[in-house]
């Protein structure tokens, strides 16, 4: 039985909820065990609402409340932070390895220098390959390290858990660190074929690793808090103010938290890596991230005992595929139009349940409550589906804006330092979001949902492509070789290399509305069996917009990289309108899909330890107050 369905009074029952509403004589929300709780907080305009008191005394929100009261936070334990730690690490591994790809890959060898260290006025390099070859495997790498969480996910999902999952992850990740750092040996760079031979089968390594860990870090470090508290609660504050302290806002802080920690790592890992291999060799710009990355076990270890850890269930992903197709038979016609509307009817999914079936296939061992997350998810990774267009432009970040960069007047400064613009961008403005503006918008009144700040993240995404392409212009007008900078003496343009900077912030500011909202959406709009699935397919969009952008490799370079900026910009904003217009409606569903009653159905592999009797009371406790805040009234969309 999942955490959200432990409802239980002291000895061990479970509470049944009885809401209060007009007409009612009692005074009490009277609880199974005898007891209740008088609620001094009824008013004359609130009457026509339902007042629920849980088990142990906690209100939950009435209808009236839901729409009207301010959403906070709820406290944040310790031991969410030391997940975080463990991201930190692995970040400033992933970072601090891949910041160097680009100049290891496309700029030769410096004169004189066998670890491919320049000193103060030189440009780094290694094997020589041109920026469409770094451009192609760096692309590659972000494609596979970012399609191995779907494989990741699904194997924690069913078989492993979470926890085995990320320490299995660490082992293979460590050996991909291990053939990288082989590839730049001074020894093994003098033979160019073999570095690049060690250096293409560490990157393979390497993105399993880090795939089978992106897919379960951000799920589990949201589990430790929705274990203490599931659902929203109304509190009131010393200043008297009766405010919800709502779980999933919680997780979203928790979230951009998280992200916060992430790029503490990255800018790190990314400023010293970079200087490293300026004037020390990319051996030791990859030897440093390896030596951080071996805490995470560590950490992993020492807090095992403290850590949720949900076990695996077995996989289910057959079902949730067999009651899609269940739910469309019947749906389709020679008229396309009416297959359209069928699809996304109202009721697309009822047919699917098992309460509407009188002859029930054997796979059918779900309840009508698991039918209704599995829709949840398949709306969640229809979102993800238009997220490839976002990562178009964020994507430029480890490829074309760093060659961009060392075409400018550098005075000194490593062309990939500018990069890290983008982390402390957001190390800047996270607390800004978390502390002031998010709360602000909540107090206005506006419910700023996941949908919308996602629809802000794709025009600010769209608005740094344009600024990179007014830059590529201007540096092209420039340069004294005119649009064939890369081909030049002097390939250097006289525009300083920081006019990049607005670039990089608005990159920021996008991931803050796009994929920190992806990662909290993902969680709590995916089943709880299919949470490590669902991360990956949010994942596996980064991967595929890698893969889109293989398309555009032929405009990495001179004198296309107008267009190429140019057009990633109109693919974004192009996007980031149909994506509103996609999802919209959704948008106006969002508190109804967080709160869905837990389904009795966990999986085939932990079915035996459910207490089946405990978990249909709880959801049907759930169900209650549901009907009481009016969230089962809402009208759904497909």
């Amino acid at each position: 039985m999942s955490a959200g369905a432990n409802l239980e009074v002291a000895n061990g029952a479970i509470g049944d909820i009885t809401p209060l509403g007009k007409g009612d004589n009692n005074e009490k929300a009277v609880l199974a065990d005898g007891h209740g709780f008088k609620d001094e907080h009824v008013k004359e305009d609130t009457a026509s609402d339902d007042i629920l008191r849980g088990p142990h005394g906690e209100e939950y929100p009435t209808k009236h409340e839901l729409e009207t009261l301010r959403r906070v936070k709820g406290s944040i334990n310790w031991v969410i932070y030391t997940i975080a730690f463990c991201e930190l690490c692995e970040r400033f591994a992933y970072y601090g390895t891949t910041i160097v790809f680009v100049n290891f890959i496309s700029e030769p060898l410096p004169p004189g220098s066998t670890t491919g260290a320049a000193g103060t006025d030189g440009q780094a390099g290694a094997l020589g390959l041109g920026q469409r070859a770094s451009t192609g495997l760096t692309l590659f790498n972000s494609f596979w390290s970012y399609l191995m969480p779907l494989a990741g996910g699904y194997v924690a999902d069913s078989f492993w858990g979470k926890y085995k999952t990320i320490n299995i992850a660490i082992i293979f990740a460590t050996f991909g660190h291990i053939l990288i750092i082989v590839s730049a040996l001074p020894p093994v760079i003098a033979s160019s074929g073999g570095s690049l031979a060690a250096f293409i089968i560490g990157l393979i390594f390497f993105g399993i690793g880090v795939g089978f860990f992106k897919a379960n870090i951000s799920p589990m470090i949201a589990e430790q808090y929705e274990a203490k508290q599931p659902r929203a609660v109304v509190k009131t504050l010393k200043s008297g103010e009766r405010v919800i302290v709502d779980p999933v806002l919680t997780i979203s802080i928790i979230y951009m938290r998280y992200y916060f920690f992430i790029n503490v790592g990255s800018l790190v890992g990314q400023i010293c890596m970079t200087y490293a291999e300026k004037y020390v060799g990319f051996w030791l710009s990859y030897l440093l991230p390896t030596c951080l990355f071996l805490t995470c076990p560590l950490v992993m270890i020492w807090c095992k005992n403290k850590y949720v850890r949900h076990p695996p269930t077995g996989s289910v992903l057959g079902k949730s595929m067999k009651i899609l197709g269940l739910a469309m038979k019947g749906k389709w016609s020679f008229n396309p139009v009416t297959t359209f509307h069928n699809l996304r009817a109202p009721d697309f999914w009822d047919s699917a349940k098992p309460s509407r079936i009188e002859n029930k296939p054997a796979w059918m061992t779900f309840d009508d409550a698991w039918v209704d997350e599995v829709r949840r998810g398949f709306k969640a990774c229809t979102v993800f589906c238009w997220l490839p267009i976002y990562f178009l432009s964020y994507n430029q970040l480890y490829n074309n804006l760093i060659s961009q960069a060392s075409s400018m007047t550098l005075n000194g400064v490593p062309n990939e330092i500018v990069n890290n613009l983008d982390p402390l961008a957001l190390l800047i403005f996270i607390p800004i979001c978390d502390k002031i503006i998010y709360p602000a918008i909540s107090r206005a009144g506006f419910k700023f949902t996941p949908i919308k700040k996602i629809t802000v993240g794709f025009a600010l995404g769209a608005m740094a492509m344009v600024v990179a392409a007014i830059i590529q212009h201007y540096i092209y007008v420039q340069s004294p070789c005119g649009d064939h900078v890369s081909n030049c003496p002097t390939p250097q343009s006289p525009i300083n290399v920081w006019v990049q900077t607005p670039a990089y912030i608005l990159i920021a500011l996008s991931e803050i509305g796009a994929s920190i909202t992806a990662l909290e959406y993902a969680f709590t709009k995916s089943p709880k069996n299919m949470r490590g699935l669902v991360t990956g397919v949010f994942w596996f969009s980064n991967a595929f917009s890698s893969a889109i952008s293989q398309a555009f490799v032929g405009l990495s370079e001179d004198p296309l990289l107008v267009w190429l900026y140019t057009t990633v910009a109109i693919i974004s904003a192009l996007g980031g309108i149909g994506f509103w217009f996609s999802f919209r409606k959704l948008d106006k569903e969002e508190e109804a899909l967080n709160t869905l009653p837990d389904s009795v159905f966990q999986g085939s592999k932990n079915k035996d330890n459910l207490d089946l009797e405990a978990t249909l009371a709880a959801k049907a406790e759930q169900e209650k107050i549901r009907h009481a805040q009016g969230l089962d009234e809402n009208k759904r969309v497909i």
